[in-house]
């Protein structure tokens, strides 16, 4: 059974946005652990600014009203691989499943801006190192 090309590049395209995803939300909860269990390679300044650029631009485009592009890119590639949104193989599926909610615009921009919100405090509270402290 072949792939058409299109259709591999969107299962890369939604495991990378589920990696991304996955950057944030466990690089925040690894930094939080690493600040209350002196960790000193949780305030890598590296890891910490890429940290805070990937949450800010998740906020500023929330509150702008910028579609996500790695959700339009993903779209387009099946579109262009003859698939539709429910054609989607085993990897795609749960990738779906776990990224995608359904709920109104103002609760995704409210959720973002309070996780973006946790990320600037611990930044400024539990600041990151010039020297990498591993």
């Amino acid at each position: 059974m072949t792939t058409h090309p299109f259709i591999l590049l969107a299962d890369l395209t939604v495991l990378f946005h589920a990696s991304f995803v996955l950057f944030i939300v466990v690089g925040q909860l690894l930094i939080t652990l690493g600040w209350w269990q002196s960790w000193r390679w949780s305030q890598n300044l590296l890891f910490r600014i890429l940290h805070l650029s990937a949450i800010s631009y998740v906020v500023i485009e929330t509150w702008l009203g910028i579609p996500c592009p790695l959700t339009l890119l993903e779209s387009k590639l099946r579109i262009l691989g003859g698939q539709t949104a429910t054609d989607l193989g085993f990897i795609a599926y749960w990738m779906h499943r776990i990224l995608f909610y359904t709920a109104p615009d103002w609760v995704f921009t409210l959720l973002y801006s309070l996780f973006g919100g946790w990320v600037v405090l611990t930044f400024w509270y539990y600041p990151p190192q010039r020297k990498s402290p591993l």
